[in-house]
């Protein structure tokens, strides 16, 4: 159904915000032979472009950067002190492995206070990230041949299949930078109506850094963000707090805390995928944002946005799952919405309500 290799290569490779070199690189090479044109900007951003038939600009980002740490101290004894790059949630930290990427990459472990050590209110607590530190299994004098004061940090986890699922650090965003890959290639032959930039963006996940940049240079009409969403989908969530689950298809965003999406794209998305017969579903996230919000404000005219999203479990943690099928629908209507844009009524009419339809 889905290409597990290409994305467990994508998922695998190392790309903390704004160190971004390696998965640059596997991007790069993929994506090639794909479009028309291809840059990187000055702040890392790959932008692959494929041309259409008229001018108009339409931007589909996913970010390539993955949460993080950067090294902020190196102790007497050699243990690492670190601050996080993007949101982590500490309690899933202790005893995994990471890997530094210094001179040369070290494997490490999260190390804390044991338990055995810990006063009985301590041990209902939860170890904030401060404390934990980066046990190289070197003294000093080593550790400082090969690690110094900003190298950065990621997850040392291979992707592996679990029953109809995929698992592995970093599905947050590698899937969709999977995804866009899957759709340029697929578009590679055909006609589409309007310039489409493939924007492979950094540091994502300290700000939407690089789509804001992106944006702001590209100025789109149209904008699609691709970024996964949370599945609260487990023993003891209600169904109202799941935002989405896995194996419904993929997500068509209405609203997030960074972003509305435009009700034309969210209307547009919806029939796309209904008279495709592609399994979608909607998604309202209560917190956190993705690069629609860069692409919706940061050109100069503003961008009739929404986003597609990839349900995932376990997010922000060490390992996330995302259900294959939900992978392949996404493709499906990411595909099939950059190929009929130009036959749908944009337009708002005389009282500022939208008529919507395919012209």
């Amino acid at each position: 159904m889905i290409n597990v290799a290409l994305l467990k290569k994508i998922c695998e490779t190392p790309g903390a915000p704004g160190f971004e070199q390696r998965i640059r690189e596997v991007v790069i090479a993929e994506v090639k032979p794909l479009v028309d044109e291809l840059s990187v900007d000055n702040m890392g951003n790959v932008v692959a472009v494929k041309r259409g038939r008229e001018r108009k600009r339409v931007m589909v980002a996913a970010h390539m950067d993955e949460i993080s740490f950067i090294i902020s101290h190196i102790d007497d004894d050699g243990f690492l002190r670190f601050l996080p790059l993007g949101g982590f949630d500490p309690k899933t930290l202790t005893s995994q492995r990471v890997i530094v990427h210094g001179r040369r990459d070290l494997i490490g472990v999260m190390g804390s206070k044991p338990i055995h050590l810990m006063k009985p209110d301590e041990r209902t607590k939860q170890v904030p990230i401060h404390e934990y530190f980066i046990d190289l299994g070197m003294k000093k004098a080593e550790v400082e041949q090969w690690v110094a004061v900003g190298d950065p940090v990621t997850r040392e986890r291979e992707l592996i299949e679990m029953g109809d699922c995929v698992n592995s650090k970093s599905l947050d965003n590698r899937v969709s930078v999977f995804i866009l890959l899957e759709v340029l290639r697929s578009l590679k032959d055909k006609e589409v109506p309007y310039d489409i930039y493939g924007v492979f963006t950094v540091q994502e996940e300290v700000g939407l850094r690089g789509a804001v940049s992106s944006a702001h240079h590209i100025d789109p009409d149209f904008g699609f963000g691709l970024d996964v969403t949370i599945a609260f989908d487990v023993p003891g969530a209600h169904s109202h707090e799941a935002v989405t689950f896995l194996g419904k298809g993929a997500a068509i965003k209405i609203m997030d805390s960074s972003v509305i999406s435009d009700y034309r794209m969210v209307s547009y998305l919806k029939k796309v995928a209904t008279e495709g017969g592609i399994k979608w579903q909607p998604e309202l996230l209560p917190a956190g944002g993705t690069d629609t919000a860069g692409i919706q404000r940061a050109g100069k005219k503003g961008a009739i946005s929404g986003a597609i999203s990839i349900p995932l479990r376990h997010i922000h943690q060490t390992i996330e799952m995302a259900h294959k099928e939900d992978v392949h629908h996404c493709i499906r209507l990411l595909e099939a919405a950059l190929t009929k844009l130009d036959q749908y009524n944009w337009s708002f009419g005389y009282s500022g309500e939208h008529t919507a339809g395919y012209l």
